[in-house]
């Protein structure tokens, strides 16, 4: 327990401030993010929608997304990261509330559609506010600790979400809405008018001589590696739409244990990303790390097909984090080292995107398969496309080389 302990504290060692601080603005931010997990459940049996109209829900979620990414790309290299967070988040407080007040179907879509371009602008804009304050060599665990942080909250909301659905879901909106204001406002009182580091500057324009000065959307190597991260995406967040399901309509699982299954998942990459990530970081390529992603993920739809009791759905949310921990942080220092300062927020644009457009592909696609054969075929459709895009990612290793910190 004590080497864990030490290895844990020392994982942490040689992070910026900033890097501390956009973290727990990122903690404080997903402790209220308990309306997405339970959105597909809430709009079945709350609003009585189809599970092919809450599929439907999600994928205008996930448009939004993808608009998100671009729009918060783009006004990134124009108006400054600081900007394009703060106004993202206090413009979303809102919107969460009003969503608990809207019934109609196309009226749902409509607010979800605007509320997630809004949201989802925040991301590019942080992962570049990361890259421009963590410390040289860091980067990967700066995305790791905001990432702890997402996890930490995603953990606590989840379980929170699950136990004030039981007496009303109209307090996971209003919670979600206070959280991002607050978010928001501490956010602006910490970073307003404070300057970003320069060491990642000179690393990757100065040192790295495979950086891309042009447009991410003119990188071809990159676009291929975006469509590879989309395809692992589209597997992936399946833990946010439909093991949800999952869990409901075929194990019968109650709200609560859905929410601490959900909050498991959190848990652990707290408890072990920081550690893995600094153990394999500047060991193992970072292709081949992304590569095992995918098998971790793939055994763990895998597991399900033979046995999902509630102890063998726990295995399978471990599976599933550890292939979280190995593919996340990593996509993002992709993005970063294949960037310069000009063009890093259309890079982490364009990292976000392939996340978006997997919201807008799989949850309709995935509902509508399940509505017509079965969950267990979807595993398996999930468990081949991951071999595909474990192979990919190998093959782009030869054509992007990136440079070492």
């Amino acid at each position: 327990m004590k080497k864990f302990l030490s290895l844990y504290i020392s994982s942490f060692k040689g992070l910026s401030v900033e890097s501390w601080m956009l973290s727990l603005v990122m903690l404080i931010n997903r402790t209220g993010g308990m309306v997405i997990p339970f959105l597909t459940v809430y709009l079945t049996s709350v609003l009585g929608f189809k599970t092919d109209q809450a599929g439907l829900a999600m994928s205008f979620f996930g448009v939004g997304s993808l608009l998100g990414s671009i729009l918060g790309g783009w006004l990134t290299d124009r108006i400054g990261a600081f900007y394009v967070q703060f106004f993202t988040l206090i413009l979303s407080a809102p919107l969460f509330v009003l969503l608990s007040h809207i019934t109609e179907p196309h009226e749902v879509y409509l607010t979800i559609f605007i509320l997630s371009t809004i949201y989802e602008s925040f991301r590019p804009a942080n992962s570049a506010a990361i890259t421009s304050y963590a410390k040289k060599g860091n980067i990967t665990r700066s995305f790791s600790l905001n990432r702890l942080a997402i996890n930490l909250g995603f953990s606590m909301g989840p379980a929170l979400g699950g136990f004030l659905a039981t007496f009303s879901y109209a307090w996971l909106f209003y919670g979600n809405g206070f959280a991002v204001f607050t978010t928001a406002i501490v956010f602006f009182v910490y970073f307003f008018k404070r300057k970003s580091r320069n060491e990642n500057t000179i690393v990757n324009e100065e040192v790295n001589p495979y950086a891309f000065e042009q447009s991410p959307y003119k990188d071809k190597w990159y676009v291929l590696f975006s469509v590879y991260c989309f395809l692992f995406s589209c597997i992936f967040f399946q833990l946010i739409s439909i093991l949800p399901l999952f869990y409901k309509q075929v194990l019968n699982f109650s709200q609560l244990e859905i929410g601490l299954l959900l909050g498991f998942n959190g848990l652990f990459v707290v408890f072990t990303e920081m550690i893995l990530v600094s153990s394999i970081e500047k060991k193992i390529n970072i292709y081949v790390i992304l590569m095992l992603s995918c098998l971790f993920l793939a055994f763990s739809y895998l597991w399900l097909l033979f046995d999902s009791s509630l102890l063998s759905c726990f295995f399978a949310m471990s599976l599933l984090s550890v292939a979280e921990i190995l593919a996340l942080p990593f996509m993002s220092t992709v993005a970063a080292k294949r960037s310069v300062t000009k063009n890093r927020g259309a890079y982490m644009g364009l990292n976000g995107l392939s996340i978006s457009a997997a919201f807008i592909v799989m949850p309709y696609l995935s509902t509508l398969f399940i509505e017509h054969y079965s969950f267990a075929y979807l595993w398996v459709i999930n468990i081949i496309i991951l071999i595909i895009t474990g192979i990919g990612f190998l093959y782009v290793r030869n054509k992007m080389p990136l440079a070492e910190d």
